[in-house]
């Protein structure tokens, strides 16, 4: 007797049928193409970034509206929640096999519903952008959906972290919410990111661009400081993706989180007493400094190739996350900037957000003099870091390792804006200026009046460097906490954050400050 089928098991299959379908995006065809330029597709990205086996999609069957032949489910993104190392996270994946990733009203609201849902659960939320922009043939309905993103990125901005990569081109509204997020991915010589194309360019300006000098992963990284990451291939950036979720709490609510590390909080690094040179004016690795203290010799720069006269990252100390903000020595003296100025702005006040606490390496001459810098905005601009340091409540711990002159060692998270723990190395040289152009104000008169006015010039500024560039005086005064070995940088660091780990600080109420943008 011929068996028939019961009417669930029947619906089962098709639900199956249907969700096979949905998988295949645009089709074998369209897949195959995105496969020949080297790009992953939005399914393959999900699979490589999320723990295995733990992606959750919603939606599958989102037509945004549209009924008939040549509709295709899922609308040009697959969105959903899944988890790395354990921690839930909300991920979507523009497909560009599917209308070619464009944005309309039904794929925006996809996104739109998982950005929500972050916030309700408080955990991170991760685009993958691979998109041609907004859907042509939808309108103004397409720029509506944009707008709708851009305000719940807003919304979430210091409530859950926010992660972009930039797979493929993004231009127009497409760069925007990028833009708002906490940490831009780019691909080498695989993504893109302009307000207009180079063809607009060329026909506005009559300047002739490529794609990849105009809005490539090098010029947003280097040039515009636009993109935080820049990686070889789409694997490696979601692996760093991963790594970088590793480092953040889920929300701001979350305390940093804290990970089993296989380094003594006791260690001490003997060649730290002798690294920095004696000769003021000779340049040396800040980075090595930092990998020899923080944990296994793990930091994670963010914006590693924009503004490397300063340093800013993750790394971890007895197994706890702490944000690093650091002068680079190596790179201008290590002088604060325009750039270097709003790069470790942002970042203070990313760390502040997500109450991670902040560990600041200092050797810094001074702000960069010069007609570009003055005409730029530099005082607007060192001003950004300023606000975010003293606007900031995290635990702040501080280490001159150097120089600390003038206005830059007040900005660079001093005791006077709410360091809680300052200390420096027995060589640091804190004062209004260096001694050479000190002496050259001081005593010009009599350097003038000399028979010998490189004897004398030598002789002031050997007494100037005994009586003010060194850290006793300012020790004294109660502005820095204790004069410490360099070896002993790690342990004193360890401790200190232990003991700021109930820290409670609080801003005067308001709705929020006006920072000088």
């Amino acid at each position: 007797m011929e068996s028939t089928e019961s009417k669930s098991k029947a619906q089962i299959r098709h639900l199956r049928q249907l969700k096979s379908e949905a998988a295949l995006g645009g089709g074998a065809e369209r897949i195959a193409k995105q496969k020949a330029k080297g790009k992953l597709t939005a399914r393959d990205r999900i699979e490589l970034l999320l723990d295995e086996g733990s992606f959750r999609e919603l939606d599958t069957f989102a037509t945004g509206g549209r009924e008939g032949e040549g509709t295709l489910m899922g609308d040009g993104v697959v969105t959903g929640y899944g988890a790395i190392e354990g921690r839930l996270v909300y991920v979507f994946s523009q497909d560009f096999t599917v209308y070619g990733g464009s944005l309309g009203l039904g794929h925006a609201n996809k996104i739109l519903k998982v950005m929500e849902l972050a916030m309700k659960n408080g955990a991170p939320i991760i685009g993958l952008n691979d998109s041609g922009g907004a859907r042509i043939q939808e309108g103004v309905v397409s720029l509506a959906g944009y707008a709708d993103i851009f305000l719940q990125n807003v919304m979430a901005s210091g409530v859950v972290p926010q992660i972009s990569c930039i797979l493929g081109p993004c231009a127009g509204g497409a760069v925007y919410s990028p833009a708002i997020t906490d940490f831009v991915f780019m691909v080498d010589k695989g993504s893109y990111m302009f307000v207009t194309g180079p063809d607009v360019v060329r026909s506005v300006t009559n300047e002739e661009v490529t794609a990849e000098e105009l809005g490539g992963a090098t010029t947003h990284n280097e040039i515009s400081g636009v993109a935080h990451f820049k990686e070889d291939s789409e694997e490696h950036v979601l692996y760093m993706v991963r790594s970088l979720i590793a480092f953040l709490p889920s929300n701001n609510l979350d305390p940093a989180p804290r990970k089993d590390v296989n380094d003594d909080p006791l260690r001490v690094e003997a060649k730290l007493d002798d690294f920095v040179p004696d000769n003021a004016n000779k340049p040396y690795d800040m980075v090595e400094i930092i990998n020899a203290v923080v944990d296994e010799g793990n930091l994670l720069q963010v914006h590693e190739h924009f503004a490397q006269n300063i340093i800013v990252g993750f790394a971890r100390l007895n197994g706890r996350t702490v944000g690093i903000v650091a002068n680079q020595p190596q790179v201008l003296a290590g002088v604060l900037d325009i750039d270097s100025s709003t790069k470790a702005a942002r970042f203070v006040r990313f760390c502040d957000s997500f109450n991670i606490p902040i560990i600041t390496f200092v050797d810094v001459p001074g702000f960069l003099p010069g007609v570009n810098q003055e005409h730029g905005g530099i005082i607007r601009h060192g001003a950004k870091l300023l606000f975010a340091f003293a606007e900031c409540t995290v635990p702040k711990i501080t280490v001159i390792t150097r120089k600390a002159y003038g206005g830059a060692y007040d900005v660079m998270s001093s005791k006077h804006i709410r360091g809680d723990m300052n200390f420096a190395w027995p060589n640091a040289e804190i004062a209004v200026m260096g001694p050479e152009g000190a002496i050259n104000i001081l005593n010009r008169r009599d350097l003038q009046e000399a028979e010998d006015p490189e004897a004398l010039r030598q002789k002031k500024v050997e007494e100037y460097r005994t009586r003010f560039a060194n850290p006793y005086v300012a020790a004294s005064w109660g502005y820095l906490d204790d004069i410490i070995e360099p070896s002993e940088t790690r342990p004193r660091l360890i401790n200190a954050l232990e003991m700021l780990q109930n820290k409670r600080d609080e801003n005067p109420p308001k709705k929020h400050g006006n920072i000088p943008l």
